[in-house]
């Protein structure tokens, strides 16, 4: 075995989390492109809790372009296949170990609709695991962030660097992850920490300043230099800057040439406090997804991209979680200056 026990044994503990239990049916999916030590560290660990599990590997396709396609959370591996979804479907617990995982697939309701729940098992270097882990106060406190947000007809967000954007949350879906899930049809991704909604269409304008330190998680880079986004209509209209950054940023977006490669997709904040956001010096860009730096306590994460919501589909997508920003719920501040409130915390 080229997995360490001590691995199996936190993968089998948060499996169990999961309410991974002997006799359930579990499938692990995986892909050629993926990651072998999750696939093999997912297997163990589920057979060690007693259930029946088997492993379905999918051909990675190709992509045909533009542009590299990184973190978008849509894995295309499942091409729409009815053998495989129908296996899927029929399984209690799928820990999902594609590279781009199944949170945002298209395929995602079809396997959920007979009560399979998925463990989004981000395509993380192993190590990230090992030293995230799981904090067992994270279920109440992202619960209650949900309910915040859920309660809101406003989202503000703001910064000294010269962000002033304003949501609009009348139609939102709000969602939100502590890297566990229990209930049929759910779905949670590992490492988890979030709150977040997607904002109905035409709800969301503004300015967005990214600032040096701030992350581009298509990019695995950080913002160097200012990037300046307006934003219309859910539509970023204009993005300024003197540097590389900003002229990167506008070259991937107008790769896609259609409009929904600019518009927004989502937008919330982390609530990890085991995640970092200084860590991407310490991996290379193949080693890493980047969902630690979507969930450190007390960022803003927006992303560009696809929307259900609000009826837009594309493949372009960007994370974006930004530092120091004051988020504020119908003027009610959960995130200032970068740092959670109190009750969050």
């Amino acid at each position: 075995m080229s997995v360490p026990w001590h691995r199996i044994e936190a993968f089998s503990d948060h499996f169990a989390r999961c309410a991974v239990h002997a006799g359930e049916t579990a499938v692990v999916l995986a892909e050629d492109d993926g990651r072998p030590e999750l696939v093999e560290a997912a297997v163990v660990a589920l057979q060690r809790l007693g259930a029946a599990v088997s492993t379905v590997v999918l051909p990675t396709p190709p992509n045909r372009g533009p542009v590299p396609i990184r973190s978008t959370g849509a894995s295309v591996a499942l091409a729409h296949n009815p053998a495989v979804l129908a296996g899927l479907a029929a399984a209690d617990f799928i820990a999902d170990c594609t590279v781009e995982g199944l949170l945002h697939a298209e395929e995602r309701p079809a396997i959920l609709s007979d009560g399979a729940r998925i463990l989004m098992l981000s395509n993380e270097h192993p190590e990230v695991f090992d030293r995230v882990g799981h904090d067992e106060s994270m279920g109440g406190r992202v619960a209650h962030g949900r309910r915040l947000l859920a309660g809101a007809s406003t989202m503000r967000v703001t910064s000294a660097a010269g962000t002033d954007l304003t949501v609009h949350l009348a139609g939102a879906v709000v969602a939100g992850s502590d890297g566990t899930v229990t209930e049929p049809g759910g779905i949670a991704h590992w490492p988890g920490g979030l709150v977040l909604c997607f904002p109905a269409a035409g709800s969301t304008s503004g300015t967005i300043v990214m600032a040096p330190g701030d992350a581009n998680l298509t990019f695995k880079e950080y913002v160097r230099s200012p990037i300046t986004c307006t934003l219309e209509d859910d539509h970023v209209v204009s993005v300024d800057g003197d540097g590389l950054d900003a002229e990167l940023f506008s070259s991937y977006l107008a790769a896609w040439d259609e409009p929904e490669a600019y518009a927004v997709s989502h937008v919330g904040w982390g609530m990890n406090h085991a995640c970092r956001w200084d860590v991407l010096p310490l991996y290379d860009k193949a080693d890493l997804n980047g969902t630690e730096l979507r969930a450190f306590a007390g960022n803003f994460l927006w992303s560009t991209g696809a929307n259900e919501v609000a009826d837009r589909f594309c493949r372009g997508h960007f994370d974006l979680p930004m530092r120091n920003c004051t988020v504020a719920l119908d003027g009610v501040p959960v995130v200032v200056d970068g740092t959670l409130v109190s009750d969050l915390t």
